[in-house]
């Protein structure tokens, strides 16, 4: 009798638990291809996807097991709510497919207020980073009132520069990251909002 007292009340539990866990859906940002939008779980085996491909995900961090996927993904999903923002899902208009996530980034201790990016393997070569970059930095400049942006993009990472370049962004030399990436080579690239908005004028 103890016993289904005991589910019953979990029961009662976790249903107030699974209502009081929503969180509002964020900004909503619309392209002719894209939406991009906060993360949400249904998003994760796509990212745990992208995450396994070494090759493909060498810049940016290197290729992770789901589990440890899975904490990264929460860490681009915490942002929201500790911060009010976040790297955006990239989401196919015509599909639904998740292809990515890019938006604002400032981990504790990083050299500067960055709009980042990440593409799927599938989702490369179509000039999808170039539109839901645009939009993100519409955004970052708009809502956040950032002043400037950086892109921290090893050299070698030829793919990630060039869209940089596209964006207006101008190679602004070698930064640190904090550490354990304190390691890592990079430089940062960057433009001020006033670039920005002139540029799209």
């Amino acid at each position: 009798m103890r016993f289904k007292a005991y589910l019953r009340r979990a029961s009662r539990l976790t249903h107030r638990w699974r209502v009081n866990r929503n969180v509002s859906d964020g900004p909503i940002l619309t392209t002719p291809r894209l939406i991009l939008r906060r993360p949400k779980q249904e998003d994760f085996p796509a990212f745990a996807e992208m995450m396994a491909d070494a090759d493909h995900v060498r810049f940016i961090g290197g290729a992770q097991l789901r589990a440890t996927a899975w904490r990264s993904w929460a860490m681009l999903a915490g942002s929201w709510s500790l911060l009010g923002f976040g790297m955006f899902s990239v989401i196919e208009r015509d599909t639904g497919q998740w292809l990515g996530r890019i938006g604002p980034w400032v981990p504790e201790g990083w050299p500067g207020n960055e709009v980042g990016w990440g593409l799927s393997r599938a989702a490369t070569g179509k000039g999808y980073g170039l539109e839901a970059a645009t939009a993100a930095l519409d955004w970052t400049f708009d809502m956040l009132g950032w002043t400037e942006v950086i892109h921290v993009i090893a050299p070698e990472n030829l793919p990630s520069a060039a869209l940089a370049k596209r964006l207006g962004s101008t190679n602004l030399g070698p930064t640190r990251l904090p550490p354990p990436l304190d390691e890592l080579i990079v430089d940062a690239w960057g433009q001020s909002a006033n670039a920005w908005r002139t540029r799209r004028r």
